[in-house]
């Protein structure tokens, strides 16, 4: 029996990976260069897998101004966030866990800055027991880290929790940990392979958690 639910945030909780790909994308444009999506792929759920600074700068072929690029990519980013809402059915599920008894975790690969700032803004910082993020772990996903770190914290098995993740690095660190994991992906990690995960879901109105629960019960 379920005793846990892990979330991912990026994506998830909240869609700030589209946002990121686009503010990142008009920045290619303005330097006559264009960022495809599979390169872009690598970084989503994870850090430090591909450094766009390093990329623009060979393809435009030229040193650029990093510190005006970040101040400007950081600037779009928030703008674009700021419209985006809590993603459907987080909030049903959050009330069900807490009807239920789960243990309710947030296992992320970004700072805890961010992820308690968003969750904070968005009325939801009380909602969860533990966060897991970049500074609590040695290795973000897809190693497992993350979740084994999460699952600790809750006092719960791999067995009794489900990992609810939109990314393909995502959805491999909640599998090399041993949790069962529903892939809910947003527009953009749609278009990626989320094959390794149990359930995928359009959204997480599509299930709701009891009929998730009883789908992988004993």
């Amino acid at each position: 029996m379920s005793r846990a639910l892990v979330f991912d945030f990026d994506g998830l909780i909240l869609d700030t990976e589209g946002p990121e790909f686009k503010a990142w994308q008009e920045i290619y444009v303005a330097h006559g260069c264009h960022l495809a999506l599979q390169t872009w792929a690598a970084c989503i759920g994870t850090r430090d897998a591909f450094d766009p600074y390093a990329d623009l700068a060979a393809r435009a072929g030229r040193a650029l101004h990093t510190a005006a690029i970040r101040a400007a990519h950081e600037a779009r980013v928030a703008e674009l966030i700021a419209f985006e809402p809590v993603r459907p059915g987080v909030r049903d599920y959050l009330d069900a866990a807490r009807r239920l008894g789960l243990g309710l975790a947030v296992a992320s690969s970004s700072s805890r800055r961010w992820v308690a700032g968003h969750l904070e803004r968005l009325g939801l910082a009380d909602r969860f027991d533990v966060l897991c993020c970049v500074e609590d772990v040695p290795r973000v996903k897809p190693h497992p880290d993350l979740y084994v770190a999460a699952l600790k914290a809750l006092g719960a098995a791999p067995e009794a929790a489900i990992a609810l993740e939109d990314s393909p690095n995502g959805v491999l660190a909640a599998k090399r940990a041993g949790l069962f994991c529903v892939a809910v992906p947003n527009p953009l990690t749609a278009k990626l392979d989320l094959s390794a995960a149990d359930i995928r879901l359009a959204s997480l109105d599509e299930l709701p958690l009891p009929a998730l629960l009883r789908r992988t019960g004993p």
